[in-house]
């Protein structure tokens, strides 16, 4: 699951704007919502306001203004049971019915969430926090600025951190499986929670500043953070699905793979083989000594060799004892990243490539993340270890030490 980047934001909020935004002017009124929509100018604000303040509307039904709850708290009217009939389980979320869409997918509602049914299961500390926040990890921002080193003892034994990644493994290689045309990625967040809670096991981005399921999807043109719903996947979808999960021992393991599902087509074949291999180039970098901000170079160099472009507002994280912590990773040229790769550091890298231009916005749900234009985009991801003389891929398949591009592994 991608850390928001520090370093830098998305582009205008005015559809089809191409200005840099070297002084962003956010909207007023969308900043009383706790949203930060940005424009280039008081000229091109001025000439979109009509149009932009209909969001102001959906933001309202979402939950009023004044930052009464998290930002990303999902809205009301978004969830129907199980049983319901297919069509209300296919209708349009409350948010979504005035919402300017910029590609062609659309989401349908949610199932309920689904409950930790295991009583041996470990809960992270946001897991029962009524706005999903992770008070640790608060702690952590606002008082350490080191990356931390893990030793044998936090690495090795029952339930430590290279179990959580091993775990996370077998967790997605299920939800992969159970992937096809037809199926809801509904169905595979049942999948990814039920095989979570067979290897004891929470999955990590449940109630996570209450993300309401256990399992990212993201099909398409969404980058990342899609929210599993009722929508069957399409022949010719490409969908990435991102798990982590949380160990007995207190430990999260992170990894995603993006699938072709079907008669993909030649483009969409291309921005996936393109994802994995920046994946790939950048853990080939990956040694004590190296620049954490020199990775967004190789990355930039393979994605536009491919005619692909690489999102700058979600990085690669540390993590650990915590889902989200230092260092941050950003996959792109010329970034300012700080920090130096020491043995012991455990760390996300996880490009998210384009086959448009690498503007994001993001959907009226708070999390889905989607290209602006309406391209699709993939997205490949580890957890990895430095070593004495390089990495180790914690949450490699096994026997796969190194990662290899095989087309038939990601074909469903």
């Amino acid at each position: 699951m991608a850390s928001t980047c520090t370093a830098t934001g998305t582009g205008c909020t005015t559809p089809g704007c191409t200005n840099p935004v070297t002084k962003p002017l956010a909207c007023p009124k969308c900043m009383q919502y706790g949203v930060r929509n940005v424009f280039c100018g008081q000229k091109c604000f001025k000439a979109s306001y009509a149009q932009h303040k209909q969001i102001h509307t959906i933001l309202q039904q979402m939950g009023g203004g004044g930052g009464g709850g998290h930002r990303k708290t999902p809205p009301d009217g978004i969830v129907c049971p199980l049983d319901s009939p297919p069509e209300l389980k296919t209708s349009f979320p409350t948010w979504a019915r005035a919402y300017s869409f910029g590609g062609d997918l659309r989401p349908a509602l949610l199932s309920p969430k689904r409950p930790i049914t295991n009583a041996k299961v470990r809960r992270p500390d946001y897991a029962m926090h009524p706005d999903g926040v992770s008070e640790s990890e608060q702690r952590d921002r606002n008082s350490n600025n080191n990356i931390r080193v893990y030793g044998p003892d936090e690495l090795e034994g029952e339930c430590n951190l290279r179990y959580a990644c091993a775990m996370g493994r077998e967790v997605l290689d299920a939800g992969g499986k159970a992937l096809r045309v037809g199926v809801t990625t509904d169905e595979i967040d049942r999948v990814i929670h039920e095989a979570c809670m067979e290897r004891d096991c929470y999955p990590s981005p449940l109630n996570y500043y209450n993300f309401p399921k256990s399992v990212c999807t993201s099909v398409n043109e969404v980058i990342c953070h899609g929210i599993p719903d009722y929508r069957e996947v399409e022949d010719g979808d490409i969908v990435n699905i991102d798990v982590t999960v949380y160990s007995r021992g207190g430990y999260h393991g992170d990894l995603n793979e993006t699938f072709c599902v079907g008669n993909v087509d030649a483009d969409g074949r291309r921005v996936v083989e393109t994802a994995f291999e920046c994946l790939q180039g950048a853990l080939a970098m990956v040694k004590p000594g190296a620049l954490y901000r020199d990775l967004g170079s190789t990355i930039h160099r393979v994605a536009t060799a491919n005619k692909c472009s690489v999102v700058r507002t979600y990085c690669g994280h540390g993590i650990g004892s915590l889902f989200h912590t230092a260092p941050n990773v950003p996959h792109y040229h010329k970034n300012k990243a700080k920090g130096v790769m020491r043995k012991g550091h455990v760390f996300t890298v996880e490009p998210m490539i384009n086959l448009g231009s690498y503007d994001d916005v993001t959907w009226g749900d708070n999390w889905t993340a989607v290209t602006r234009d309406g391209k699709r985009s993939a997205q490949f991801e580890h957890t990895v270890l430095v070593t004495k003389d390089g990495c180790e891929i914690l949450t490699a398949r096994e026997n796969e030490p190194v990662m290899k591009w095989d087309p038939d592994l990601n074909q469903r």
